[in-house]
């Protein structure tokens, strides 16, 4: 059993335009062509800073965002690299 709860990640709207715009350029990079992704480059912003911030499991991210596991820690690393 499990209970939802709505949280608050305690960053700057700006950091995550500011990582969102990475993903982005580096998807236009890749070629990634509009609408294949399960998460905007904003929604994939926060989930790899809920991740570094908060440390939350890469089941929570995947189960909250609706999306694999496997796709959860593709968008984890994608952010790591651009932020490296």
């Amino acid at each position: 059993m499990s209970v939802s709860y709505e949280g608050v990640l305690e960053v700057s709207e700006d950091l995550v335009l500011f990582l969102s715009a990475l993903l982005a350029d580096e998807r236009d990079r890749r070629g990634t062509r509009s609408g294949r992704r399960a998460l905007t480059p904003y929604w994939q912003a926060v989930l790899v800073l809920r991740w570094l911030i908060d440390d939350t499991r890469m089941s929570a991210l995947a189960r909250d965002n609706k999306i694999s596991g496997s796709t959860a820690y593709s968008y984890r690393d994608e952010g790591i690299a651009v932020l490296a």
